[in-house]
């Protein structure tokens, strides 16, 4: 006798593949930089399913030989881990950092429609890149489930202005997608001027008692931070002089054991 279970399985399969066809006839899928048309093949999921192959040939993994703090990469063979002359000497607030892809060509572009343009469809392709991200070697051995994700905080005035926190919306999206629970736990009390074009000393003089942590409400608890390890999630990695003011508020007020940060790039 024919398990009916299984004939409603394949038939939901049978509808699925049918439904996806017609749509993808009705409004065929492009590539979200170049505007090409994607492979009849390609995936539903992960980068491939966003952007064409050409395009994903000019993205740029972080791959060793990198800095074993900021994650910057470097040219060349290493034997140990280092260092870079950035962060040498340096008393950094975060333990380490890891990112998807350089910030550069197609996922620079897409980030920045994203977070300037307001297109928040591609949402789900840089939390396909921060899962990349995820899968440092030093984050093997841990249960990922038992720390937190942390967007890096927008000024209320900013926030207002743009519409959305872009960290918050990847906080939410890659939450859902890995079952790692996210909270807003900071808040930007003073209104900064923009990192964009400042180098690093003036960064961190720009950031200072820039952060605080969020007060519980009567009604709304927040995680306790005391003991917890922290992912704190941004869309980009420059300098890093937000993610150590932010990683400092994190372990001196909250009582974080441990705040790594993720980004979908590194600039």
């Amino acid at each position: 006798m024919r398990d009916q279970g299984s004939g409603f399985s394949q038939a939901s399969s049978l509808w699925h593949r049918v439904s996806q066809g017609f749509l993808d006839a009705l409004y065929p899928r492009v590539c979200r930089h170049c505007d090409e048309l994607l492979p009849a093949q390609a995936p539903r999921r992960g980068l491939a399913a966003w952007i064409c192959p050409s395009c994903q040939d000019e993205l740029t993994p972080i791959e060793p030989p990198y800095c074993s703090v900021c994650g910057e990469p470097f040219a060349g063979p290493a034997t140990s881990v280092f260092r870079c002359s950035n962060c040498q000497g340096r008393r950094i607030a975060f333990d380490f950092a890891c990112s998807g892809f350089k910030a550069e060509g197609p996922l620079r572009e897409m980030i920045h429609s994203f977070k300037y343009g307001k297109d928040l469809s591609l949402r789900a392709a840089l939390v396909d890149v921060l899962q990349h991200a995820l899968t440092d070697p030093r984050l093997a051995d841990e249960d990922l489930l038992q720390w937190l994700l942390v967007p890096v905080p927008l000024h209320w005035t900013r926030q207002v202005k743009r519409g959305f926190n872009q960290s918050w919306e990847l906080c939410r999206l890659l939450s859902k997608s890995t079952h790692i629970p996210t909270a807003q736990i900071l808040r930007r009390r003073v209104m900064t001027r923009t990192q964009t074009r400042l180098e690093r000393h003036r960064r961190l003089a720009n950031l200072r008692k820039a952060f605080s942590l969020r007060r519980s409400l009567p009604w709304f608890r927040l995680p306790d931070l005391r003991g917890r390890k922290i992912f704190l999630v941004d869309d980009v990695l420059t300098t890093g002089a937000t993610a150590h003011e932010c990683a400092k508020i994190l372990k001196r007020e909250g009582g974080a054991e441990k705040v790594v940060v993720i980004t979908a790039a590194r600039g």
